[in-house]
């Protein structure tokens, strides 16, 4: 790892965030980075990425690192690298160094740990190896991120409570993953003229991320099939008449993402049935941008993008009857089944190790209805928030063709007419969202949404 942030607003960040923690819980908490996992031998591994709870106390991507915070304090432990890994990896900082950028009280070597580790609190990584090594120093078993309890469960809900809103220094990194973002999909769009599968428009698009010293915060899609919502295969070519579907977001080197969805016409131009679904999705996008402000309610941001995919179909003869009844109905997520966003922050889906804990208002469960069941975020919005909105049309195989849903919604889907749009497997507008005092900033709003100004990104390249 090398050093690159020497400026006070590291530690003076880090240290306000020590103190908020203190002022919410009156125990130890430990918590750990984990440890790269191997591919195929112990050499060769993943890429490391430190876990975001570490990472918002402690500031910078340690591997197998801990710290204790307690009081507002911060103590770190660390292993200074052997002489013998120079040769492989260079020079290292050394373990007072670290210290000494973050602003810790102290600093112990691990083998220290165990001493300093009665009565913490803390939350199960990711990694079976390092979970291991938490239940051994803490002398008791630990339960999954998503349901804690005891003081465990104390800590979770403080953390959520801190992460929710983000500060100065947050929004420093989540500005400049959104800003290299933007970038990416130009670039991909400007790539479409000369790809010849999906990869090309990837690797145009990650290269640009990976120029500016940053990583995608998640597997890049990148897609003519925008119906499989997480896709990851780029074999596909690119065919006249074809959609492509691209939801690419930058990680910075501090692990802050962005998350950021285009489709647009391998052509240069969309089709009649395209463009009519593609404006459909649009208007959603919009409208529910222009909802978001302090003390509205997520859910009700996601059934306006319902309730406006529901007419929206209705005027394309997709779909029959009332809106309201419609969406009652869940008819629209025959199209529309994912939820419209999430929370954004350390990670994409920001605290989702936590489940529900950090999605969900205390008290609030997950609905049964399939038009909701999907919701990953229910909170009612606040001031230092970023959130996606993502509205979306699919045609998925296994939804539309289903028995069930065929019976169900015999009387309110027009089979015959959806046969018209089969050009339109998928489609999804994606930008992130920051809630303010007096409303909302896009923090991805430079890359262009309408229509027209799609096509002209695109077809001056093609």
């Amino acid at each position: 790892m090398t050093i690159t942030q020497g400026d006070d607003l590291l530690t003076h960040t880090l240290q306000q965030r020590w103190q908020k923690l203190a002022s919410l819980i009156n125990f130890p908490v430990i918590l750990w980075s984990g440890r790269s996992i191997p591919r195929n031998y112990p050499a060769l591994t993943y890429p490391f990425r430190a876990s975001s709870h570490f990472l918002y106390f402690a500031g910078l991507p340690l591997e197998n690192a801990a710290i204790r915070l307690e009081s507002g304090k911060l103590e770190l432990f660390l292993d200074d690298a052997p002489a013998s890994s120079t040769l492989w990896h260079g020079e290292m900082p050394k373990r007072a160094e670290i210290a000494e950028l973050i602003g810790a009280d102290a600093a112990f070597p691990m083998a220290e740990l165990k001493a300093r580790s009665t009565n913490a609190a803390t939350i199960a990584v990711q990694d079976s190896w390092t979970q291991l090594q938490q239940s051994q120093i803490l002398d008791r078993p630990l339960a999954p991120p998503n349901s804690p309890t005891g003081i465990d469960l104390e800590l979770t809900q403080a953390i959520v409570s801190l992460r929710l809103s983000h500060d100065a220094a947050s929004l420093v990194e989540l500005r400049q993953a959104a800003a290299v973002t933007v970038e990416a999909h130009k670039a991909g769009m400007a790539a479409t003229r000369n790809a010849k599968i999906e990869a090309g428009v990837r690797a145009a698009m990650e290269s640009v991320i990976i120029s500016k010293n940053m990583t995608y915060a998640y597997p890049s899609i990148v897609t003519v099939h925008g119906e499989v919502l997480h896709s990851e295969h780029y074999h596909n070519s690119l065919q006249t008449g074809d959609l492509l579907l691209a939801d690419v977001g930058a990680e910075t080197s501090m692990g802050w993402a962005a998350d950021v969805t285009r489709t647009w016409p391998v052509s240069g131009k969309f089709s009649p049935t395209q463009r009519a679904i593609y404006d459909v999705v649009w208007a959603a996008h919009d409208a529910c941008i222009d909802k978001v402000s302090p003390g509205v309610e997520y859910q009700d941001i996601h059934l306006l993008a319902a309730r406006i995919m529901a007419e929206g179909l209705v005027d394309l003869g997709i779909l029959q009857g009332n809106v309201e009844d419609l969406v009652e109905m869940d008819a629209h997520a025959l199209f529309f089944v994912h939820g419209i966003g999430h929370l954004i922050g350390l990670d994409v889906h920001d605290m989702e190790d936590l489940g529900d804990l950090a999605g969900y208002e205390e008290g609030r469960t997950r609905s049964s209805r399939f038009g909701l069941g999907f919701l990953r975020l229910n909170r009612v919005l606040r001031p230092g928030m970023l959130v996606s909105i993502e509205p979306g049309f699919y045609q998925v195989p296994a939804i539309l063709n289903s028995s069930e849903n065929r019976a169900k919604y015999k009387n309110f889907v027009k089979w015959e007419e959806l046969e018209k749009f089969a050009d339109v497997r998928g489609i999804r507008i994606e930008d992130d969202i920051l809630v303010i005092n007096d409303g909302r900033e896009v923090l991805t709003g430079k890359l262009p949404t309408k229509a027209p100004e799609i096509e002209e990104l695109v077809a001056v390249n093609t």
